[in-house]
């Protein structure tokens, strides 16, 4: 193996052969073969990519880089003479994209002639101006690095020499991916397809080519947008065949060793706190009283590493998806259900291989000692939430007094928690039942109560303590031990400044000198929204303002939570993150590791970015089926609330699905004008005041599930009749 410098000096090494190789056109594979390099490949990608940001090289096609000719090296700074970004873009209904680039204040618009076929969440490579007399930039979209989305779905229609397929999706109508017929795998006529795109087109308007990878047969409309919502977002639907392979091969069966190396706590009372719907078991705690009066209370979490190896197949995947999807009706699981559902699910009555964090408590609820190590487990109970609650509230039942002593530690760890800061949001989660085919029958904000909390702090504790141990060791000698954190910036004043402005408005007053301050006036925000129903609808406004969570190898705290470490290890089913915390853990237990730091970024990247296409395809998911369950109520009157106004209208959010709905002015007897700030609009003739806030009836008018909208009109008293 060759050298393998640090993430700096690997850039340094990287644009100094190239500005030597002008002509060059190399991939990372090419270069480390050239310089001889030992990094993988993803890190020497990672380290052109950033050069290309710097305007130093030129991505001319995904994955393979030159000197960007437009560099100028005349001072003996590399600085391009474009004003050329990289971003990703964020399409409009009407055509038109923004591009959204990191360094830069404001997102950049490209009108619809200049965007070059591009789609949504793709990364592009944006010629940057700004128009004289304007202050926002606007720009041209000079080349498409990545495509967010490779897999579509829709019907396919199959003509005498080729077939052709217009994805479902209203957004990408225009696309047309052409088919051969050798490459349908046995899909008839208006039969619903999967097909990857092989080939792109300039732009929509020369036809890209592709194969069908899934033949979906003749399926109804929930299916079909709920599939399309997931192809759409960039996940496949199905495993690879190799992967399938592996997963199968894989067997429970624990050799003498295996068994030998693990610590035995299968004789310690153990159980499980899971949804009703939950298949995946990947987390128990135990409970026992030590012979001195102390409480050993153990976080055990399936040991997914012990099964999906490095470099193998099945570690390939799950690092590509990085997480199971869950949508209202299904999850896509990272990993195949072979894994999922049978070897690491923490099922009661069977031993399981498991990754713990056990920790001693005092008699006072403090805690004195912590352990990490691999274990085997036996699990006694399997409990839903429901279930657990019931024992809580009842004071007896299984199990009750473990339960309610693991409930009085939880509430301690929770106090401690908000004693130092910790920020408090529950934001509304719509829950639907569903009928037989899927389709809701009723909706409802599921209500979070002890046994929800119970779990939720234990999980903390662990993620927190992992974080921890990490960096005690770091400190304790020999330099950071690079780890995967999961961080929460501190927010941006500014956004915090549009924020405590806008409350001012509805009656609370923020104070925000402070990061500290902030958060304490995002307590006490938390506290009055419980008795003003006004100040509800500040809440996910708040959660909007502020920085979103991310992985990354720099470890700058958890602000939300008021950690100074924290790291992802509770799920290694479900998130990948999760998966690399326990093999760098692992591998730190004894002798100290360390992994290369540029590549775990990478890796961390992606890891980010899949998390967000997730939440975006089920906050999609919940919209589907909100409209989908108000299409069946067409004409009648809801209880509502005004949650928000734009200039040609307010938005209304129906009391009891939280679905939310927009009626144009253009509606109303009058014309209205917005006040400052957006909280409220008057009427330009009668002076009548529509405010955020004000509880409205509202009556559906329409729905359109293929656009997730829905139409409502106002019903003034009296006229429900």
């Amino acid at each position: 193996m060759g050298q393998k410098p640090s993430a700096a000096e690997l850039k340094h090494q990287i644009f100094k052969f190239l500005k030597t190789n002008p002509k060059k056109r190399l991939t990372a594979k090419q270069l480390i073969k050239k310089l001889n390099l030992g990094n993988s490949p993803d890190a020497v990608n990672d380290a052109m990519l950033k050069l290309s940001k710097e305007g130093k090289l030129y991505e001319i096609e995904p994955g393979r880089f030159r000197l960007d000719r437009f560099a100028d090296t005349s001072s003996g700074k590399i600085k391009s003479r474009r004003k050329l970004h990289i971003g990703k873009a964020d399409v409009t209904r009407s055509g038109a994209a923004y591009i959204v680039v990191d360094d830069l204040e404001d997102d950049v618009y490209v009108a619809q002639r200049h965007t070059n076929g591009v789609m949504q969440g793709d990364q592009v490579q944006v010629s940057v101006h700004k128009p004289r007399g304007r202050r926002k930039p606007e720009g041209e979209i000079v080349k498409i690095l990545n495509r967010a989305t490779e897999h579509f779905l829709g019907v396919i229609r199959i003509y005498e020499d080729y077939a052709l397929l217009t994805p479902s999706m209203y957004q990408y109508e225009d696309l047309e991916i052409q088919v051969g017929l050798n490459d349908l795998r046995d899909a008839k006529d208006e039969d619903v397809v999967v097909v990857k795109v092989t080939k792109w087109g300039e732009s929509f308007n020369f036809r890209s080519v592709g194969i069908v990878t899934s033949v979906l047969g003749e399926e109804g409309g929930s299916e079909i947008a709920m599939k399309s919502i997931l192809i759409n977002k960039g996940f496949e639907l199905e495993f690879s065949e190799a992967v399938k392979r592996e997963s199968e091969a894989l067997t429970d069966e624990l050799s003498e060793a295996d068994v030998a190396r693990r610590r035995d706590m299968r004789d310690i009372t153990t159980f499980t706190i899971d949804p009703d719907t939950a298949k995946d078991f990947d987390d128990a705690l135990s409970y026992r009283i030590l012979e001195d009066g102390r409480k050993e209370i153990g976080v055990h979490i399936a040991d997914v590493t012990h099964y999906v190896r490095p470099e193998t197949a099945l570690d390939k995947e799950a690092l590509k998806r990085s997480t199971s999807v869950y949508l209202v009706d299904r999850v896509l699981p990272m990993l195949p259900e072979k894994i999922s559902n049978e070897l690491c699910s923490l099922r009661p009555n069977e031993d399981k291989c498991t990754f713990s964090a056990v920790f001693t408590f005092s008699a006072k609820g403090r805690i004195e000692e912590r352990w990490f190590g691999k274990t085997l487990i036996h699990s006694d109970r399997r409990f839903t939430y429901e279930e657990a609650q019931e024992v809580l509230e009842k004071g007896k039942g299984e199990y009750a007094e473990e339960l309610l002593d693991l409930n009085n530690l939880a509430k301690k760890l929770q106090k401690k928690k908000f004693k130092n800061g910790a920020i408090s949001f529950e934001s509304p989660e719509v829950k639907f039942k569903l009928d037989e085919n899927g389709v809701p029958t009723d909706v409802f904000v599921k209500v979070r109560k002890d046994a929800h909390k119970l779990i939720e702090e234990f999980m903390l504790l662990a993620n927190k303590e992992v974080a921890t141990y990490i960096v005690k060791k770091s400190k304790a000698g020999g330099g950071e031990i690079p780890f995967v954190y999961r961080v929460h910036d501190e927010p941006d004043p500014d956004k915090i400044a549009d924020f405590a402005r806008f409350a001012l408005e509805l009656g609370f007053k923020m104070e925000m000198q402070t990061p500290q301050q902030i958060a304490e006036s995002f307590l006490a925000l938390d506290i009055a929204a419980q008795e003003n129903e006004a100040l509800r609808m500040l809440q996910p406004i708040a959660i909007r303002s502020m920085a979103k969570a991310i992985y990354t190898s720099d470890n700058i705290g958890h602000y939300g939570l008021a950690f100074e470490n924290y790291s992802h290890f509770t799920s290694p089913i479900r998130r990948y993150s999760d998966v690399l915390a326990h093999r760098l853990l692992e591998q730190n237990l004894g002798e100290t590791y360390r992994t290369d730091k540029g590549e775990l970024e990478a890796k961390c990247r992606h890891i980010s970015g899949q998390e967000k296409k997730a939440a975006e395809a089920e906050r999609e998911s919940v919209k589907y089926k909100q409209v989908e369950y108000t299409s069946k109520h067409i004409g009648e009157v809801f209880d509502a609330h005004i949650s928000g106004m734009i200039d040609r209208g307010i938005f209304v959010q129906i009391d009891h699905s939280n679905a939310e709905g927009l009626i144009g002015f253009e509606n109303f007897s009058e014309s209205y004008e917005l006040g400052t700030g957006r909280l409220k609009a008057i009427g330009t003739r009668t002076g009548s005041i529509l405010k955020m806030g004000q509880k409205v009836r509202a009556r559906i008018i329409s729905t359109d599930l293929e656009k997730k909208l829905i139409e409502l009109e106002l019903v003034e008293e009296g006229e429900e009749e």
